[in-house]
């Protein structure tokens, strides 16, 4: 009934979509296999992507060139740049999205790769011979062979859902788990834990009273996340709107604590550490008055509103009397309460750099099986677990990025090296390198190397060498062009800066905290006929690199020192029982992480730089 395919990808989320589209455009015939192809690519939590270190990871994707970004554009209700009071490092798009329409795109876009096939049914197992996978077996019993396979099973192994004292099976409102694969692997050798995540209830947008709510508009000129042209900025947006709890909404919600799964101990999975319940909040928080709500619209056409920051597996009849307490909520219909969902994941340590197991060749893991929590973070790892997957069938080496190249890197790295004990969220503090890598270059940094995969398109490589020379121009400009103090201290003294008395190149005066780009067209006529030879992000990215050089040197400069001992590779089969001079502890993780480099070593928690500098000597010999 089926053909052999190069790559199966299990699981249509997030993680699954970028995996099977990457696999698929790269040349490898790929079948997505999903429980319910109804839900490909569903907004399981909040119908936003990006945010804080999550927008630089999308924009990532896109410059790689996967498909988030441009899905997460076509289906924007809103833009936001978050972090524009602070230093281009923090900058992080997000946008709110159609949900339904988002699910829509990631559809007509995997239905328009040619060599990409879909079933719908649940997997109940792998099949294996000679520690390799070989295909997958389905509910109906069905084998279908594959060269590799990548499960991105999300929420749904083993999930169960918790509404107060009620539990049942479930990956999602309304949607079996899956069952069959944890014990499988569990037996095949592979260490697993639970984890826990939760959604906030669903309610009727016009029952709400926006008047005593703060409006959240967005930005006023909105950008995007897609490099490309296939997508072009709103010209029309929707607002979200914010409000508060009160200390009545807290103590109708405490009357259900003693019903709450997570307090009783029924709820065995760590859930996550910066996204906790509204009940977690409130118990962990005593002495805070009250907490943020932001009440966001799930679509252009739609009435349902997503209440983020109400997370709860709370009874339903405690979740609804709390909301009605809450400002603007008075009259408030729900159409489903919020819960809490426990699920199965794999410890990542297991992992390759590659997201390939170490137990089983040619089997890869991305997405919340590996104890990740957000569509940014599984969609990265689907992206690299596809690209990876296609690589190892056609004899291609691997592709891996590091810390310094990309958050995805970081992420990665973190993962595979650190593993997680709580669903893992990306942070701008996780990236040692942030300054490099910013959301602005991420074309500048990635897209060439896309374009070498066969993933990005020749004219985006051609496109960002064009940028990459036009920023480098623009800086060399910058760096020539002086003024004399006539032509600009009458500018300068109105923006309230020191007025200059010699010539002073255009540089000098950008380096000013207070001077930007658009500043300095104010300055003088000949300087804004300058600017506007460029293109808006040619001028920021210019404007970046002129201001924070003595950072971006900084950096560039650690970035090297690491690199020496990230060139510094171990054999897979490196017996580390034969460096007697180990640690006992760091011993036992070299040999359970089987890092690629020493600098990977030296981030393994219990690996001393005793460890380190005992098997650098060793190497060395």
């Amino acid at each position: 009934m089926f053909p052999e395919y190069d790559i199966i990808v299990v699981g249509g989320g997030h993680a699954g979509c970028e995996a099977a589209a990457a696999a698929a455009k790269m040349g490898s015939k790929v079948l997505l296999v999903t429980m319910n192809m109804a839900t490909i690519a569903h907004m399981s939590c909040n119908p936003a992507m990006g945010g804080v270190a999550k927008g630089q990871i999308v924009r990532e994707i896109d410059a790689l060139g996967g498909l988030s970004g441009i899905v997460s554009d076509k289906s924007m209700v809103q833009f936001r740049m978050l972090n524009r009071s602070k230093g281009p490092a923090m900058w992080s798009p997000r946008t709110q999205n159609d949900r339904m329409r988002f699910a829509e795109e990631w559809r007509l876009a995997l239905e328009g790769i040619p060599n990409l096939d879909m079933w719908q049914e649940m997997v109940s197992a792998l099949l294996i011979k000679d520690q390799r996978v070989t295909g997958i077996r389905t509910s109906l019993g069905i084998e279908i062979p594959a060269k590799a396979v990548v499960l991105t099973n999300g929420t749904f192994l083993n999930g169960i859902i918790h509404i107060g004292e009620k539990q049942f099976g479930g990956g999602r409102a309304g949607e079996r788990a899956a069952t069959g694969l944890t014990e499988q692997l569990k037996s095949l050798g592979f260490e697993s834990g639970r984890m826990k995540t939760g959604t906030p209830p669903r309610i009727d947008g016009r029952t709400l009273d926006y008047s005593r709510m703060e409006e959240q508009k967005g930005d006023e000129k909105p950008g995007k996340f897609s490099f490309g042209t296939e997508t072009q900025p709103l010209s029309r947006q929707l607002s979200c709107w914010i409000t508060y709890t009160n200390q009545a909404v807290h103590d109708v919600l405490k009357q259900g604590f003693d019903k709450s799964p997570m307090f009783s101990g029924r709820i065995q999975g760590l859930g996550p550490r910066y996204c906790p319940s509204i009940e977690d909040k409130i118990n962990r928080f005593a002495e805070r008055e009250r907490h943020q709500i932001f009440v966001e619209p799930e679509g252009w056409k739609t009435i349902e509103i997503y209440v983020n920051g109400f997370s709860t597996s709370l009874p339903e009849d405690i979740q609804y009397k709390a909301l009605k307490k809450i400002p603007g909520f008075e009259n408030a219909k729900m159409f489903r309460p919020g819960y809490a969902i426990e699920y199965d994941f794999f410890p990542p340590t297991q992992l390759k750099a590659t997201l390939e197991t170490q137990l089983i060749d040619n089997l890869y893991f991305a997405g919340q099986i590996n104890g990740t929590t957000g569509y940014e973070e599984a969609a990265c790892q689907g992206l690299m677990a596809g690209i990876n997957a296609h690589n190892k069938v056609h004899g291609k080496a691997p592709f891996i990025l590091e810390r310094s190249e990309a958050y995805i890197g970081v992420l990665i790295d973190d993962l595979i090296t650190k593993g997680t004990q709580e669903p893992y969220r990306m942070f701008t503090s996780r990236a040692e390198y942030r300054i490099l890598l910013r959301q602005d270059n991420a074309d500048i940094r990635l897209t060439e190397k896309g374009h070498e995969l066969g993933l990005a398109s020749a004219e985006r490589a051609e496109r960002v060498r064009h940028k990459k020379q036009q920023v480098a121009d623009l800086v060399q400009r910058l760096e020539t062009i002086r003024v004399h103090a006539d032509q600009v201290n009458n500018a300068l003294e109105a923006m309230r800066s020191a007025t200059i008395r010699d010539k002073i190149n255009l540089a000098t005066l950008l380096r000013r905290p207070e001077i930007t780009a658009e500043a300095l067209r104010n300055l003088h006529p000949e300087i804004d006929r300058t600017l506007s030879n460029y293109e808006n992000e040619v001028v920021e990215q210019a404007e970046i690199a002129v201001k924070y050089q003595t950072y971006i040197e900084r950096e560039q400069k650690m970035v090297e020192k690491m690199n020496s001992l990230e060139a510094f590779s171990i054999r897979p089969d490196f017996d580390y029982d034969r460096v007697k001079a180990l640690s006992a502890e760091g011993r036992e993780k070299l040999k359970r992480i089987r890092p690629r480099t020493i600098g990977q070593a030296s981030r393994i928690s219990g690996v001393s730089p005793a460890d380190i500098s005992v098997l650098t000597i060793y190497l060395g010999r």
